[in-house]
C-alpha cells in the first residue's frame, strides 16, 4: 500500500520538477518533498486504520461433525467417496443389519405372545366375573332357606338336620364367594398394572421393540447436512463401535462463516452492517462483497481458569488478544465456493470518512491481483 502511494507521488513529483520544470528543483524543494510523503502517508494511514480498517487474518471456517454411528456393527457399504458433495439424507455407510432383525422378530414374537395372555386374562376375568355372580345367586337362596328352615324348627315344624344342612351350605358359598372374588382380584390386579395405555408387560416388550427397531434403524447412516466428506478411510468389514474417540469419518458441512481478526483498537467504529470486502488467496483477482455481522467481544484472555488457586498471569504483561469480526457474506456470492481453512484479508467501511475508502479498496484489489504470482524458485 505504502509502495503505491509513494510511486504515484513519486511520479507527480518527476511530472512537476523534472520533467515540466513547473517549480525548481533546490535543497528547499527537495527537502519539502521529503516531508510531504512522511507526513501524509502516515496521517492516510492512521486515518484509513480507524475508518476503514484491514485484516491480513481472514479465516474461511465450517463446522466438522464427527461421524458416530449409534450402534456396534461389521460394514458392509460404503457407498461415498472422499471430497465429493453430498447432500442431506445420502447414504454414508451400512453396517450388517441382521443381529438387529433378529432381535425386532425376536420382540415381535413376545409382544404377539404377551398380548395373547393379556387377552386371556380378559377372558378368564369376565368367566371369573360370571362365577362370582353365580355363586352369590347360590349363597342368596341358600340364605333364604336357611331362614325358611329357622322358622320352621322355631314352631316345631321343621328337623333340626335341615337346618344344619342349610347353615353348612351357606358357610360353604361364603368361602366359595371369598375365593370367587380373590381370584376375581388378581385377574384384575394383573390387568390393572398399566403403562401408557398398555399392560405393564406388554409395555416393557414394546417399549424393548421400539428400541431394537431404532438400532435396526441406525445400521445407517446418513449425511447430516450438506457436505463433504475428509480423509475418508472407512471400508467394507471395518468393525464400527459408538464410541466418540473413534468416528467413523469426519463429515464437513458445506455451511460456511467468514472471521476476520483484528486489534483491539481498530473495532471502536466498527458497527454491525458496515460494508466489507474479502480477498482470498484461493480466488486471486476476485473480491466478495459483505457485510458485518457483529464482532466478538471475547477471546481466551478475557477468562480466568476456575481452582481455588491464585491465577498464573506470568512474569511479563501479556498481548492484548485480537478480536473476532464475523462477516456475512453478500447473496451474489454465497454460491461460491470457499474452502475451509482458506485464508486472505479484509476491509471494513465504516461510516467515517468514506472519501477516502477508495484507497483502501484500491489496495485491497491490487492485493487481490497480486494472488495470481505463485512465488517459489521450483
Amino acid at each position: 500500500m505504502d509502495a503505491l502511494l509513494l510511486a504515484i507521488y513519486g511520479f507527480f513529483v518527476w511530472l512537476i520538477f523534472i520533467k515540466f520544470k513547473w517549480l525548481p528543483w533546490n535543497t528547499r524543494s527537495q527537502v519539502i518533498v521529503a516531508i510531504i510523503p512522511i507526513v501524509g502517508l502516515t496521517i492516510l494511514v492512521l486515518l484509513l486504520n480507524v475508518v476503514a480498517p484491514s485484516s491480513a487474518d481472514v479465516r474461511v471456517i465450517k463446522y466438522v461433525v464427527q461421524i458416530l454411528p449409534q450402534v456396534r456393527g461389521r460394514v458392509i457399504q460404503v457407498p461415498v467417496e472422499g471430497n465429493r458433495l453430498y447432500h442431506k439424507g445420502d447414504v454414508l455407510f451400512r453396517i450388517d443389519p441382521t443381529p438387529y432383525a433378529l432381535d425386532v422378530k425376536a420382540l415381535e414374537a413376545q409382544l404377539a405372545d404377551a398380548e395373547g395372555q393379556v387377552e386371556q386374562l380378559r377372558e378368564q376375568l369376565k368367566s371369573a366375573t360370571g362365577n362370582t355372580g353365580a355363586i352369590k345367586a347360590k349363597r342368596e337362596l341358600a340364605r333364604r332357606r336357611l331362614v325358611q328352615n329357622r322358622e320352621l324348627v322355631t314352631t316345631g315344624a321343621g328337623s333340626k338336620f335341615d337346618l344344619d344342612t342349610a347353615e353348612a351350605d351357606v358357610a360353604e358359598l361364603n368361602s366359595q364367594v371369598t375365593a370367587a372374588l380373590a381370584n376375581e382380584a388378581q385377574i384384575r390386579a394383573q390387568l390393572s398394572a398399566m403403562v401408557g395405555g398398555d399392560q405393564a408387560s406388554v409395555a416393557r416388550i414394546k417399549a424393548d421393540l421400539a428400541k431394537s427397531r431404532w438400532e435396526l434403524s441406525q445400521t445407517t447412516t446418513y449425511a447430516p447436512t450438506s457436505g463433504y466428506v475428509i480423509n475418508l478411510q472407512l471400508r467394507p468389514g471395518s468393525v464400527v463401535v459408538p464410541f466418540p474417540v473413534a468416528p467413523a469419518m469426519s463429515f464437513v458441512e458445506e455451511k460456511y462463516q467468514v472471521i476476520a481478526m483484528y486489534n483491539q483498537n481498530e473495532l471502536y467504529k466498527v458497527v454491525p452492517g458496515n460494508e466489507a470486502e474479502i480477498v482470498l488467496i484461493t480466488h486471486p483477482g476476485e473480491i466478495i462483497k459483505a457485510h458485518v455481522d457483529s464482532i466478538v467481544w471475547a477471546q481466551g484472555q478475557g477468562q480466568l481458569p476456575m481452582g481455588g488457586l491464585v491465577p498464573q498471569t506470568g512474569t511479563q504483561v501479556q498481548p492484548p488478544g485480537r478480536f473476532a469480526v464475523k462477516l456475512n457474506i453478500d447473496p451474489k456470492f454465497r454460491n461460491e465456493f470457499l474452502a475451509a481453512g482458506a485464508a486472505g484479508t479484509a476491509a471494513i467501511y465504516t461510516d467515517r470518512m468514506v472519501a477516502i475508502h477508495i484507497l483502501r479498496k484500491v489496495f485491497l484489489r491490487v492485493g487481490s491481483y497480486t494472488n495470481y504470482l505463485v512465488l517459489k524458485l521450483h
